[in-house]
């Protein structure tokens, strides 16, 4: 009898004695409804699957329910430009949406498996925290250096919030040849903040270390394995350690915020001659970039309303 498939959530857990927190992550059906609504190229695909895994694994990280991650990934212009001219995902209780925006001539001459650096130039990767509730934003810009996009997460935390991190994704593809993608985060936390936010830690953490050397040995395979429980992935490499809270998780959804209503409020804050260039035969059609969904909008509906 085969498992059930382990899909589209995350699980949280803290190990007291190393002072240190972790998440767990996986992506199924969620992942496929993003892919589905563009036609991208395997190297993409890749990339931006690793992209929304790394999203859910450090929104799901804010308490406020009604917070919002952005992660985002290119290279400005002045640089010469890389192939992916934007990668930009976010995610907002539980829901993740995510495209890319790349040159497919150029991708085309690089092969199956461009690097990073091929992909991406000398881009940066901002990711940015929004607190609703308290109105607080925190945003941190890091070179996309190394090799993967999990590397510029750890250059991240490292250099922007000075927290000792580690983190590994690994992409795959089920029976069916749909994309699956897992991720692992792990943080150190100072003695007696364990579970707080955005934390600053000393300068020596031998137990930090520990984790860290346990947390390399999981496999991007495993990660990306649905059959294999997210649960069992913690008992693998922390079976040994006194104690191993587990503590629950978030259900993940795709949602693209997108509809008419919003929309119609946006293109309100233009001028009516704008709104007047923009149509054609009185309609403004507005393309969703992350679902791909074309919204007809009448100019009268777009006017300001009194």
């Amino acid at each position: 009898m085969t498992n059930p498939a382990d899909l589209d959530r995350t699980v949280n857990f803290t190990l007291p004695a190393r002072h240190a927190r972790g998440r767990v992550a996986r992506l199924g059906p969620v992942l496929d409804r993003i892919l589905e609504a563009h036609a991208y190229p395997a190297p993409i695909e890749r990339v931006l699957a690793e992209a929304l895994t790394l999203t859910a694994l450090l929104g799901s990280t804010l308490k406020d329910t009604t917070g919002q991650l952005t992660l985002q990934a290119q290279t400005p212009a002045q640089r010469g430009g890389g192939i992916v001219r934007l990668l930009v995902c976010d995610y907002k209780g539980g829901e993740l949406r995510g495209y890319v925006d790349f040159d497919a001539e150029r991708l085309a001459e690089l092969g199956a498996s461009p690097s990073l650096y091929a992909l991406f130039n000398q881009g940066y990767l901002a990711i940015t925290f929004d607190q609703v509730a308290t109105g607080e934003r925190y945003q941190g810009i890091v070179p996309l250096d190394g090799g993967s996009l999990a590397e510029a997460a750890e250059n991240y935390f490292d250099q922007s919030e000075q927290i000792p991190s580690l983190v590994r994704l690994g992409v795959g593809h089920d029976a069916r040849g749909k994309c699956v993608a897992g991720g692992l985060f792990l943080q150190h936390l100072p003695e007696g903040e364990e579970g707080g936010e955005r934390l600053h830690t000393r300068d020596h953490h031998p137990e930090w270390e520990h984790v860290e050397a346990l947390g390399g040995t999981m496999g991007a395979d495993e990660l990306a394995d649905p059959a294999i429980p997210l649960e069992t992935l913690v008992w693998r490499l922390f079976n040994e350690e006194d104690e191993v809270r587990v503590q629950g998780g978030v259900e993940l959804a795709r949602g693209c915020r997108c509809d008419s209503a919003y929309i119609e409020s946006v293109l309100a804050k233009f001028s009516a001659e704008d709104r007047a260039e923009m149509a054609e035969d009185g309609i403004i059609t507005v393309d969703c970039a992350f679902c791909a969904q074309k919204f007809p909008i009448a100019v009268s509906d777009a006017a300001p309303q009194p």
